[in-house]
């Protein structure tokens, strides 16, 4: 299975679970985020993950950013891992 990398861009978490900087690698089980923020941000690491391209304004992408259903506390900026 293909690997998607998150990255923590912007953290204004309320319970502190989030920070800034903090970096996950996602291949088979989600990372230690809150559920509402990896609802958000599944569907496009499962896209990645089985090989899509997620639209991008006028063209195609392998990256996606996702923000906190919480008025945007937490920004979250994925990709797909390079392959090793």
């Amino acid at each position: 299975m293909k690997k998607v990398e998150l990255t923590v861009i912007k953290s204004e978490c309320r319970c502190g679970l989030m920070k800034k900087g903090g970096r996950f690698t996602v291949e088979e089980i989600c990372p230690p985020v809150c559920a509402e923020l990896w609802h958000r941000a599944y569907p496009y690491v499962f896209a990645l993950q089985n090989g899509a391209e997620l639209d991008s304004g006028d063209g195609k992408s392998r990256d996606f950013t996702v923000e906190c259903p919480d008025g945007g506390r937490v920004v979250l900026y994925g990709k797909l891992a390079e392959e090793e």
